[in-house]
């Protein structure tokens, strides 16, 4: 695992080395240097043909905290079924970093040599990803370049799904579930009416539903596309019946199926001709008093995860904007509020829309980079 300077760094095991210690690094997971490296050297030992034995070579070695098990099996879920070497190794520059095995101890950081061709032997090449560059930056300073590689980034995101318990119940052997009288009657009947067979069944899950509210106005644009491409892989992640997509301007539009597409610039162009107020004004408390009334009262924001993408910027009544919060909130599982302005130095939620909303608002998060975007996919996909 550890190569010299002038070794390639292209074979599956330091890929998988390098692009699952970024995942888990921007998941929250402290993975210093000497981690990575006795990740590399446990699967020289293991191989990665293997998905249990990739497992237990991570485990063993980047998580230090029994609390963050859990979040290493969501990233290492993730990253085993489709983000793996390729979509985090692409667009990277080669650096090496000199790790000695006898002075370095675990955790500790290695010394960092951009261009040092007499570095030890034992250095690592180590590639940078992408999303750790561009996922601090704000979307409204991308370049068209940056752009176009944060859209290949956000195909990334992984959803889960947020369970909610369910009226239905289905058949089961637990002793402990809910007797089914029914299906014990019908069993008795071929032991000559004597229930020797007790019947149970148990309460079963579904997943939450998950309402993206889409502010499309002018002062929303340098933001829009992005939120855009993350309302279609959230939609595409979790499928048309359990999220919906809406955007609100001047009007209320319901974009569900046009960004039910699997092409994203198909469906990016399907939304911006079914979208007539793209950069016009905006009255949240009229657009929010129109999803009340046709959807959400009646179905469509009962016990789910409704989020609201905008920045609170109003030239409608905060009064009535206050009032259709209150009616969300009153049948919404929990109320996100996503402000791409909440990351600025010194901001205040001062504007009149934010402030006669935050009220009613259960989590209030920004949206402004891909890790902000990261972060609200966590939030939707986490029970409360």
């Amino acid at each position: 695992p550890h190569v010299g300077a002038d070794a390639s760094t292209d074979s599956p095991a330091e890929g998988l080395v390098v692009g699952f210690a970024s995942a888990a690094r921007l998941a929250g997971l402290a993975v210093p240097t000497g981690s990575t490296l006795a990740f590399a050297e446990a699967l020289s030992r293991v191989g990665v043909a293997r998905r249990s034995s990739v497992y237990w070579a991570g485990r063993a070695t980047l998580v230090r905290n029994p609390g963050d098990i859990a979040t290493y099996d969501r990233v290492f879920d993730a990253f085993w079924a489709g983000f793996g070497v390729q979509a985090s190794t692409t667009s990277v520059r080669e650096i090496l970093v000199a790790h000695d095995g006898d002075d370095a101890e675990d955790g500790a950081d290695a010394q960092v040599r951009p261009d040092d061709r007499q570095a030890p032997r034992s250095a690592l090449q180590v590639r940078y990803s992408a999303w750790e560059t561009l996922g601090e930056k704000d979307f409204a300073a991308y370049t068209d370049d940056e752009w176009s590689e944060a859209q290949r980034l956000l195909v990334a995101l992984r959803f889960a799904a947020e369970l909610r318990r369910s009226r239905r119940r289905r058949p089961t052997h637990h002793r402990h579930a809910h007797p089914d009288l029914r299906a014990t009657l019908r069993r008795a009947m071929r032991t000559g009416g004597e229930p020797m067979h007790l019947a149970y069944r148990r309460q079963t899950q579904r997943p939450r539903r998950v309402v993206l509210l889409l502010d499309v106005s002018g002062s929303m644009e340098p933001y829009a596309r992005a939120l855009l491409r993350f309302a279609h892989v959230a939609l595409r992640a979790r499928g048309a019946a359990r999220t919906e997509v809406f955007t609100i301007g001047t009007r209320l539009t319901r974009l569900t199926r046009e960004l039910s597409e699997p092409d994203p610039d198909a469906a990016l162009g399907r939304a911006a001709i079914a979208v007539a107020d793209w950069s016009g004004g905006t009255r949240l408390g009229e657009g929010l008093a129109q999803f009340n009334d046709r959807w959400g009262i009646r179905g469509a924001a009962r016990g789910a995860v409704v989020a609201v993408l905008s920045d609170g910027w109003d030239r409608g009544d905060p009064a009535e904007l206050a009032e259709q919060m209150a009616r969300l909130g009153r049948v919404a599982h929990r109320v996100v509020w996503v402000n791409p302005l909440k990351a600025s130095p010194g901001y205040a939620p001062l504007a009149r829309g934010m402030a006669a909303a935050l009220p009613y608002v259960d989590q209030f998060v920004d949206g402004h980079s891909l890790n902000a975007l990261g972060s609200l996919a966590a939030v939707l996909s986490s029970a409360r």
